[in-house]
């Protein structure tokens, strides 16, 4: 989004964490700044950081990215910049979070109500939770993607995979996106299909090691996997299995339907929320005989999933649109 803004004519500042060599990226200029890496503070730490920073730069428009984030967002209204806050989704609800973390996301929600001069949510769900909890209208904007499958398959082979032989598992690995029910219930079906689970996190040290523990040579675990390989791997997985518990639109989940995958999604209201019927739901306890559902399917059956979900995806969460109703929300911002 930020990008296509910026072909827009958009002047566009993104805030790092991570320092690269790039101090643009695609017409964006990318301002890097520390922060403190630890569980409980990495976020906010950078985001003061960030928000000191913005202050001094004096933007028209600033849009921050995460309901924990609210409390900093009324420092640049005191200096004239206006500010949207995209809360994400519940965040409070993730199993690493102790009761401080919880307590202070809780918190978080009901400063977003206030704090920002507009609220961005991403789900349905998360606007109707937000009005119906607080009485807050939100201005509803989902996450986009790109639509149409890649020919490369690079990464395909330093992994040990092949095309449409593989199911594939994208997130990072954390209790509540059920990495472990994931690879338990693949372990149970009986194919030569392999699984790849690709994703990592910096705090969830102990279940990722749960994660790992197993002997079966069909399931492949590299890590997480960015860029042109995580696009080459949805374009080419013989189906995608989604089973994240929390949060709003997921990005991983709707890149897999516009790359034209068959989705199996753990039946959340927000996973159905975007996946419609344009994918399979399962129950936790009955992913494996949706594994083995899809497993007897006719390849033009699967194909035929695969064409469902990029439709969708083309229809409500191409990046084109997305960018149109930021573009008419900051803008509008502007004005007001």
């Amino acid at each position: 989004m930020c990008t296509r803004l910026a072909a827009r004519g958009h002047h566009v500042s993104v805030y790092c964490r991570e320092r690269h060599a790039e101090t643009s990226y695609r017409g964006v200029l990318l301002v890097y700044l520390p922060t403190w890496r630890h569980k409980y503070l990495d976020t906010i730490v950078h985001t003061f950081l960030s928000t000191i920073h913005l202050i001094g730069r004096r933007a028209d428009v600033a849009l921050y990215c995460n309901g924990a984030n609210a409390i900093f967002t009324f420092l640049p209204r005191l200096f004239g910049i206006r500010v949207a806050l995209n809360v994400d989704g519940l965040e409070r609800k993730r199993k690493k979070w102790n009761w401080l973390a919880r307590s202070w996301y809780l918190v978080s929600e009901r400063l977003a109500t206030f704090c920002p001069n507009v609220v961005i949510t991403d789900a349905a769900k998360i606007a109707e939770y937000y009005l119906d909890r607080y009485g807050k209208q939100s201005v509803f904007i989902p996450y986009g993607a790109e639509i149409g499958k890649i020919q490369s398959s690079e990464v395909l082979g330093r992994l040990g995979l092949e095309r449409d032989k593989y199911f594939l598992y994208v997130s990072r690995m954390e209790p509540e996106n059920n990495t472990l029910l994931v690879r338990e219930s693949f372990e149970r079906t009986a194919t030569r299909i392999k699984l790849a689970l690709i994703g990592d996190a910096p705090y969830a040290q102990e279940y990722i090691a749960r994660v790992r523990n197993t002997s079966d040579p069909r399931v492949v675990m590299p890590g997480a996997i960015y860029g042109s390989g995580y696009h080459e791997l949805l374009s080419h997985c013989f189906a995608y299995v989604h089973a994240t518990e929390v949060g709003g639109t997921h990005p991983a989940l709707i890149e897999a339907m516009g790359r034209g995958a068959l989705v199996l999604y753990l039946n959340t209201p927000e996973n159905a929320e975007v996946a419609g019927d344009a994918g399979i739901p399962f129950e936790s306890g009955e992913l494996s005989n949706k594994l083995d559902l899809v497993l007897r399917m006719r390849d033009e059956e699967r194909a035929e999933w695969g064409r469902k979900a990029a439709a969708r995806v083309a229809e409500r969460y191409s990046w084109e649109r997305v960018t149109d109703q930021y573009e008419a929300l900051l803008l509008k911002m502007l004005r007001f």
